[in-house]
């Protein structure tokens, strides 16, 4: 397929840009490492007296959530030692708050505001940690810098040394809550095709006038889970998570959309030097409710006058595990699931009603502590129960074999940091899909993705990503109907989100997203824009 298609929906200069911004942003995307992952790489770092790198990764744990004052004190230590003491300071008096970390982040306050030439601040610190008697250790080490700095002598350090590889210790029990809530707008509410078209799927072949149509919405997200840390490295946990979209306007109510997971498992987590060990277990279940409208004029759904609106809403649950081995440069995960999805029964037509099966893995390798390469393979699956295949002609008789279709990816992530504040990454997928009847649904998809993370400041973040695929069917007809030729379809997405800390855990979230479709296939064709503005509050 050409980009002809694409491009009558697309600006070419808007296709243009979005593609040399996928081919200038070199190495990869790749998903991104756990809070703990990042924390645990940057003590490493650190070791190694790789102070900048530790910092990096200090950031990526922040950026996945972390805001402990372990990760403070390991964040303000390692400024120090890379000599950007005002830095130091607000994250060492951070962890001031916690009163497992006063003591030593009152002396490290200490060694940096001496550092940092303010000799006066220097002895108002020492002074406070020889006042002690929590810390017998500190103290002495206080009164010994109180005496150098009088006798004209720099105080030793050594007490930074204590708490930067440690790990926090752990409750017998931990709460994290997070939820965010706002308002947007949307341009294109029911993904509404972008111009008039002749149905080839209805046998009379009229011509159908789309309607456009936008208005305002409510996003809503919240999460929370609770775990109790019955050993050493492992945890029992409970999750439970919210997500979706509410429009006020009634006539735009069509269009509501959420979906809400509960989960029970178990995590475990085990370090012993280089070496990290993650497995994860879950018993999921959750409720997803889509009202099934025309997207030509956003009302509900019939089939000989009777109502057909909940047939894209179903319950889902199954288990799912992954494991994580990691080394200093070099790790993999794999991963399995397994569930069933359960759509509601409308009667008059086939239900979705599916098993849904996924394995997988990737291999990653760090070639520094700016760079990393990774390759993904994952197979899955998804046999339906009621809805019937299609045949080679189109038609999709009702006592045909239910359909089974089987997916497998394969794929390529590289990401580079080109400054401390600034990564950048790329990445490739292929997918190929077939249709276990006859093969009329087979496709061969190819995906360029690019993104970018940009933290110009401790308080605000921006991200940023497209991906643009190519879909490639080998017997599929548009329409599913032979006259009107067989089925292109091209697909970009992208997205951009600014988030900016006001204290207090809450972060004020600005997000942009933009999709499009380009097909042959006129009833599935659309471009969508929507902007979201969000408050959000974070509790652990």
């Amino acid at each position: 397929m050409g980009c002809s298609k694409f491009n009558r929906f697309i600006p070419l200069s808007a296709l243009r840009t979005l593609l040399l911004l996928a081919l200038g942003l070199a190495a990869g995307r790749s998903s991104a490492m756990t809070a703990e992952e990042a924390f645990a790489d940057g003590n490493r770092l650190f070791r190694d007296d790789l102070y900048w790198a530790a910092l990096l990764r200090y950031s990526q744990a922040a950026e996945a959530g972390m805001d402990t004052p372990l990760l403070h004190f390991n964040t303000g230590v390692a400024h120090y030692r890379a000599g950007q003491y005002d830095r130091a300071r607000e994250s060492l008096l951070e962890a001031r708050a916690s009163p497992r970390l006063a003591v030593l982040a009152t002396y490290n306050l200490g060694l940096t505001e001496y550092a940092a030439g303010d000799d006066a601040a220097a002895l108002r610190w020492f002074r406070q940690a020889r006042d002690q008697e929590q810390e017998p250790r500190i103290r002495s080490l206080a009164i010994e810098a109180i005496a150098r700095i009088d006798a004209g002598r720099a105080p030793e350090r050594r007490a930074e040394e204590r708490v930067r590889a440690e790990p926090a210790p752990r409750e017998f029990t931990e709460f994290d809550f997070y939820g965010r809530v706002g308002f947007g707008s949307d341009d294109n509410v029911y993904r509404t095709p972008p111009e008039s078209y002749v149905d080839f799927a209805n046998p009379n072949r009229p011509i159908v006038d789309p309607v456009v149509q936008s208005g305002m919405f409510i996003p809503v997200r919240l999460g929370a889970k609770y775990s109790v840390n019955s050993f050493e490295h492992e945890s029992f946990f409970g999750a439970y998570r919210l997500s979706g979209r509410f429009y006020p306007d009634e006539e735009l109510q069509n269009a509501d959309e959420y979906i809400h997971e509960l989960a029970v498992g178990t995590e475990y987590d085990r370090r012993e030097e280089s070496r990290q060990s993650k497995i994860f277990s879950a018993f999921t279940i959750a409720q997803h409710q889509e009202t099934y409208y025309d997207p030509d004029d956003g009302t509900s759904r019939t089939s000989g006058g009777q109502a057909i609106e909940d047939r894209l809403s179903y319950v889902r649950y199954g288990p799912e595990i992954w494991t994580r081995q990691s080394w200093d440069r070099f790790s993999f995960n794999l991963w399995g699931k397994a569930q069933l999805w359960n759509y509601e029964n409308v009667e008059v037509v086939p239900e979705y009603d599916h098993e849904y099966f996924d394995v997988g893995g990737h291999v990653q390798y760090r070639f520094a502590g700016a760079s990393l390469l990774r390759f993904v393979a994952e197979y899955y699956q998804r046999n339906y129960s009621d809805r019937p295949s299609y045949e080679l002609d189109g038609r999709q008789p009702i006592g045909n074999p239910p359909v089974e279709y089987e997916y497998f990816d394969v794929g390529v992530v590289a990401r580079q940091r080109i400054m401390q504040s600034l990564w950048i990454g790329v990445d490739y997928t292929r997918t190929e899909r077939a249709d276990g009847h006859v093969g009329y649904n087979d496709y061969t998809r190819n995906g360029y993705g690019a993104e970018l993370s940009w933290s110009p400041g401790e308080r605000f973040r921006l991200r940023g990503d497209v991906v643009y695929r190519v879909y490639d069917y080998s017997n599929a007809f548009a329409f599913n109907n032979p006259v009107a030729g067989r089925k292109t379809m091209e697909t970009l997405t992208a997205g951009l989100t600014a988030m900016v800390e006001i204290g207090w855990n809450l972060r004020v979230v600005a997000e942009y997203d933009y999709s499009e479709v380009a097909s042959n296939d006129a009833r599935i064709a659309y471009d969508r824009s929507m902007y979201m503005l969000s408050l959000q509050w974070n509790y652990d």
